[in-house]
């Protein structure tokens, strides 16, 4: 029988942690660095991480974990990111509560109690009305307001942020992680992520975001295979106290291919014939408990990670049954208690070969027993990660009426700390599940078209042709059961948005122009005002100018004289102002888009006031000032936040000004800050990158460039984009030797944009 059953030393380990250990060092003098521990379960991932976190402290590092959690159907919104910050909170962390007013309130989204978090509120409770085409816009204060915190605690000591099994992170995690693997600059950070390349099957979403975080020049990958025969000789060393014969040795080797948790747990296992296998090794400590402990780990399998009270309320054990049977369980190794007093398995594939050894029906009452219990928390707990647990259990337990109300509550609460894609995630259960129930609307509060919106309006920022698809059988339900449903143009205004998202600007411009004429003479005047605002921002983007100043006069006398209507008169200023620039009165219009930017400072709204930078800048270079537009890019990058919606389009306006005056260099520089982006913005990145390309004298780059262009492009009318690619298309062709086709992309450009654009320049370079 072995002495020990868990080693007391990092055994093999010496060149990885030597090479997280320097990162580390690195990050202490502001030169920070993501680093991806990757390896099977069982291999030392978590062994080795915690000698780093061992060694941070010795720094004077402040060590910051946090775990992902995973439920098989979906994660929990945040949870590694709540788990590392709680613990914050809840001392009163100076570095913390001296982050600014507006950034705790941003991060009350996910800590509750760290600001009165009245932000997060409002926008969860918006949503009856249209959509503004600004979402995200919530997110991406909430990324600089975390990417500040770390900022701020590292400034007195350098941060160690440790999150485990990335495999089974939430999409908003996976996004904070691009998030910072693209704005990590000079703080003293260094984020250790473990995760297991076996989990990641050939569509697992976290293979994209790994390959694009790898590459970043300040990533490091340390990969852990299985020990060698002489670590292997060395642990049993360990964990005996005794030299090993050889033949043990070899055995051990042989079956447990180095993996270490498999070695202990062969050992473990004691004299006799080895396990044939580390479920079967694992299940031999467990079994070797005593019964009620055994029955004990049921209930924790289930609902991991669970603290007394949890455990309680399930009621499988009596309270002096239940504390014996914890302390034997973790006497035995395996239990164990994380940093918030909870109980959990000492390794996951404990807790997964217990999961797997339950009965069917016993699993399902044990999630229901979990689920309630955990659903008379949610009263006092305003986080996303409760909601999540409970609608988790209450849908694994097969209790469908408790699983459609838990899912739509859930999704509200992962709205409020906006993460957007989590709630479509649930919304989309929440919508399988509809027929399955009686009386629906009773559990949801909302009745099937409304649940259909709302659904819609969480996949804004990553499924556009499903928010189609959605707001279509939302418009075929709301017209079958009343053709004068006021809810009809609300829907149209969303699907035009949609629409004009996918590059299908004429469908877009249809479906607004009906939903005005839908909209009923008694209507709300906000709704009125919305559609004729987003109406008016369609206009803009055709170059249809004239439209746009109509558009303006028509709405501006209704705008109300409080904060949102300034908010309103932003917006409009934003499209008027590019209007009148570009049809002759310059200075009117420029001064129309510095009342547009004041508005936007006022509400402290980035989004607003980039697109007023983004439309001056433009509209001053296609006047011919490329100076006076360059000093007004300038001024934007200088005042704008990288990870805010919409801040991809500063730099790629000062890369297009830098192409213009042939500065390539500097072109690169402004491409490589965009970063990531998608929709539109990702037509403008490689728009200017095709552009860059030719200007070089690289034909296959700019080739590859404006085929993703054109086949975003399919649909789309707005000549910033058509008119473009359409000069570049014929300039590669002519280079090609290939003139017809250069003139077919000529005429093909003119012929979609000539009968309904204003955009005299760019159709004059066209035409040029």
């Amino acid at each position: 029988m072995a002495a020990t059953t868990t080693s007391r030393r990092l055994i093999g380990r010496e060149r990885e942690l030597e090479a997280l250990r320097s990162a580390l060092r690195d990050a202490c003098e502001g030169r920070p660095a993501l680093a991806f521990v990757a390896g099977e379960s069982g291999v030392g991932k978590t062994r080795l991480l915690n000698e780093l976190i061992a060694g941070a402290h010795q720094l004077g590092a402040r060590v910051l974990s946090g775990e992902c959690v995973e439920l098989g159907d979906g994660e929990l919104p945040y949870a590694p990111l709540i788990g590392a910050l709680r613990p914050l909170v809840r001392s009163g962390d100076p570095g913390l509560l001296g982050l600014p007013v507006a950034a705790r309130r941003e991060l009350a989204a996910l800590l509750p109690g760290l600001a009165n978090g009245e932000t997060a509120e409002a926008e969860a409770a918006q949503g009856a009305g249209g959509e503004s085409g600004r979402g995200g816009q919530a997110q991406g204060r909430l990324f600089e307001a975390l990417l500040a915190a770390l900022d701020r605690i590292g400034r007195e000591q350098p941060v160690l942020l440790v999150i485990e099994d990335v495999h089974w992170a939430d999409r908003s995690t996976r996004d904070f992680l691009s998030f910072l693997g693209r704005n990590l600059a000079d703080e003293r950070v260094l984020v250790a992520l473990s995760y297991r390349p076996d989990e990641l099957h050939r569509r697992h979403p976290l293979r994209p975001l790994l390959a694009a975080l790898e590459r970043t020049p300040n990533a490091r990958r340390i990969e852990l295979s299985g020990l060698r025969r002489e670590d292997v000789a060395a642990l049993v060393l360990e964990l005996h106290g005794s030299a090993p014969s050889d033949e043990l040795v070899d055995r051990l080797l042989r079956r447990s291919d180095g993996n270490a948790l498999f070695v202990e747990e062969l050992l473990a296992a004691g004299p006799g014939p080895l396990p044939p296998s580390l479920a079967d090794a694992l299940l031999v400590r467990v079994e070797r408990l005593p019964a009620a402990a055994q029955e004990l780990m049921r209930v924790l399998a289930v609902g991991q990670p669970a603290d007394d009270a949890v455990l309680q309320a399930v009621g499988v054990l009596a309270e002096p049954e239940l504390r014996q049977a914890l302390r034997d369980a973790i006497a035995g190794h395996v239990v164990s208690i994380d940093s918030n007093d909870r109980y959990v398995f000492r390794h996951v594939l404990l807790r997964e070969v217990v999961y797997d050894d339950l009965l069917p029906g016993e699993r399902s009452a044990l999630h229901l027993a979990v689920a309630r219990a955990l659903e008379e928390r949610l009263p006092g707990d305003g986080g996303p990660g409760l909601a999540a647990a409970v609608a988790h259990h209450y849908h694994r337990a097969g209790a469908q009426p408790e699983a459609l109300r838990s899912a739509i509550r859930a999704a509200d609460a992962a709205r409020a700390a906006h993460a957007e894609a989590d709630a479509a995630q649930l919304l989309e259960r929440a919508l399988e599940l509809w027929e399955r129930v009686d009386d629906p609307e009773a559990l949801a509060g909302v009745d099937h078209v409304e649940l259909l919106r709302r659904t819609a309006r969480t996949h804004r920022n990553s499924d556009d042709s499903r928010r189609v698809t959605l707001l279509n059988q939302a418009l075929r339900e709301v017209r079958a059961a009343d053709p004068d449903d006021r809810r009809v143009p609300l829907v149209l205004q969303q699907r035009a948005m949609a629409e004009w998202a996918l590059g299908r600007g004429e469908a877009s411009r249809a479906s607004l122009d009906l939903a005005r004429r839908l909209l009923p003479d008694d209507a709300h005047a906000a709704e009125r005002i919305g559609l004729t605002l987003s109406r008016m921002k369609l206009a803009a983007l055709q170059s249809r100018f004239a439209e746009t100043i109509a558009l303006a006069e028509e709405i501006l006398p209704d705008l109300p004289g409080t904060p949102h209507g300034e908010d309103l008169r932003a917006e409009a200023y934003n499209n008027l102002g590019l209007a009148l620039i570009m049809t002759g009165e310059h200075d009117r219009g420029v001064a129309v888009l510095d009342e547009a930017a004041g508005f936007a400072r006022r509400s402290d709204d980035a989004v607003l006031l980039g697109v007023a930078y983004i439309n001056l800048a433009d509209a001053l270079q296609l006047s011919g000032l490329r100076g006076e537009a360059t000093a007004v890019t300038e001024r934007a990058l200088a005042e704008m936040q990288p990870g805010y919606p919409g801040y991809q389009w500063v730099p790629t306006m000062a890369a297009e000004l830098a192409i213009d005056g042939g500065q390539w260099d500097a072109a690169d520089g402004y491409l490589a800050r965009a970063g990531r982006t998608s929709g539109g913005s990702r037509v403008n990145v490689e728009l200017r990158r095709a552009e860059l390309a030719l200007g070089r004298g690289d034909r296959e780059i700019a080739r590859t460039a404006l085929e993703e262009v054109e086949a975003l492009l399919v649909d789309s009318l707005e000549p910033q984009f058509v008119a473009v690619a359409g000069v570049l298309r014929a300039e590669l062709d002519r280079r090609d030797a290939h003139p017809i086709g250069a003139r077919e992309a000529v005429e093909g450009a003119l012929e979609r944009l000539e009968f309904c654009s204003d955009d005299t320049v760019r159709l004059g370079r066209l035409a040029v």
